[in-house]
């Protein structure tokens, strides 16, 4: 599996154990529980494993599939389905037929006391072998052109099929590392469903196409109908929510002489089918990844690590992120204590110091008054006098030191330097360099004698972001002069 990020945002992935109750209750494993329950050795199975003809009506009755409104002419292939789950999962154990004479012998499997009886990471463990069987079953040709190629030549030519089985796995992949990076990469994003032409058009249109060609619109067209069907696979399953495409647009669709659909306006996008990972979904589409050798980073994953890790780990992290990490990782530490460890890893004149002091303010924002000590202790340090200063104001700390002219300085460059790293040059990072400017008509006067590493930097930056350009000016010159101080 690829996405396009080295490292993909981290994922705020719900416990374990509502995840492995979310597993319970998806529809298909349910059924495959059922059927594992019922089977036994007088159930009947084929050479592969698989129920045979005669025993389905007898498995789709226990499944009693009509109370979830599944037309009774679909309830042996749904039935089909749940017993092969069962028996890729474990929870049912058919003895090889050759072995036997024609059918195989069945009895429970090992793992079906694991769902009532282990672990929640053991009931995931069966969910994600479920899900390999369906990824399986989404990833394989259409089983009408299959026979209608196996019946015209008496074997299967996957070439003449048109069915690459890599390019299948690789397409679906991206599909759904795209639908991932659309959940975890906003918050509010994440929540709402994603329209099913988006998801195609994300994997096949140039990102530097402007208006799609007729041949691309049809790709997007095909795709859609591929995936409107491997999303009604993955639904049973919890790996994701599903409104399907509307069937009237879908006869459209597959009649050749009808005219192509007009474009989709807001009103009517949910007709094309609309899809959004579970929470279940993203912990699967995350399991999958980290298989594949993706770095698909979680919320808790610093929780045990030091400081240095945590300020590290999280620099890169969107702020709701980074929030849920810190405040993880501080419920593992004494107040006092987590805020002498935050502190030392603050410390630094390397490029990703300030966005570490910038997270360990952070951090220490969420620490009670039994971390003043520490903020005491570091009132002279050049580096984090400023920040020790900010906390015990906001505490409303006594006798606290005011800062230098230099101190106050420092400061303002460090902060603006951490901004920049977070966010580039964004809305906020603008504001926030029209206020210096407006409040300290002699900034720039200063500001280029700050001996900080990123001094020259964060002035060029203020250059760039200020709308004046009388001011705009002096921010270029006071980068200059700051650069000829450190000899660059």
């Amino acid at each position: 599996m690829s996405v396009s990020p080295a490292t993909l945002p981290p994922v705020l992935l719900h416990s374990e154990a509502e995840l492995a109750r979310a597993a319970l209750a998806s529809p298909l494993l349910s059924r495959a529980v059922r059927l594992a329950r019922w089977a036994g050795p007088g159930t009947r199975v084929g050479a592969g494993g698989e129920l045979v003809d005669a025993q389905l009506p007898a498995a789709a009755a226990e499944l009693d599939l009509a109370a979830e409104g599944i037309d009774e002419a679909d309830a042996a292939a749904y039935a089909s389905e749940a017993w092969r789950v069962a028996v890729d999962t474990g929870l049912i154990e058919v003895t090889d037929a050759e072995e036997e004479g024609a059918e195989g012998t069945v009895t429970q499997g090992e793992d079906l006391a694991l769902l009532s009886a282990g672990s929640p990471q053991d009931v995931l463990g069966i969910w994600l072998g479920a899900l390999d069987t369906v990824y399986a079953d989404a990833t394989v040709p259409d089983m009408e052109n299959l026979l209608d190629v196996l019946e015209e030549n008496g074997e299967v030519d996957f070439d003449e099929l048109g069915w690459d089985p890599q390019a299948e796995a690789d397409f679906l992949d991206g599909v759904l590392g795209n639908l991932y990076l659309l959940t975890v990469g906003d918050a509010a994003a994440g929540e709402d469903p994603v329209p099913l032409p988006a998801l195609a058009a994300s994997m096949l249109v140039p990102d530097d196409m402007g208006e799609p060609t007729d041949d691309v619109l049809e790709q997007v067209s095909d795709a859609m109908m591929k995936l409107d069907d491997q999303f009604r696979l993955f639904e049973p399953l919890g790996l994701v929510e599903y409104q399907p495409v509307d069937e009237a647009l879908m006869a459209d669709i597959d009649d050749d002489t009808a005219e192509a659909p007009a474009p989709v306006d807001d009103e009517d996008v949910s007709r094309y089918g609309m899809v959004r990972l579970t929470p279940l979904g993203l912990y699967g589409v995350r399991a999958r990844m980290l298989e594949a050798g993706v770095d698909a980073p979680a919320v808790g994953d610093l929780a045990d690590k030091g400081a240095d890790a945590l300020l590290d780990g999280t620099s890169t992290f969107p702020q709701h992120a980074a929030q849920a990490e810190i405040e993880q990782w501080l419920a593992r530490h004494e107040p006092l204590d987590a805020a002498r460890q935050l502190l030392a890893a603050a410390r630094g004149g390397d490029e990703g110091a300030p966005l570490r002091r910038l997270r360990c303010q952070q951090a220490l924002s969420l620490v009670g008054n039994e971390a003043e000590p520490a903020l005491r202790e570091v009132l002279d340090d050049p580096e984090l006098g400023g920040l020790a200063r900010v906390w015990l104001a906001e505490h409303g700390a006594a006798d606290v030191p005011a800062p230098s002219e230099a101190l106050i300085f420092w400061l303002t460059i460090d902060t603006l330097a951490a901004q920049l790293a977070a966010e580039g040059n964004s809305d906020e990072l603008q504001g926030l360099v029209e206020g210096l400017a407006e409040q300290h008509s002699g900034f720039f006067a200063t500001a280029w004698r700050v001996e900080h590493p990123a001094t020259a930097d964060v002035l060029d930056a203020m250059g760039r972001l200020h709308p004046d350009k009388k001011v705009a000016k002096e921010a270029r010159k006071a980068a200059f002069k700051a650069r000829s101080q450190q000899g660059l």
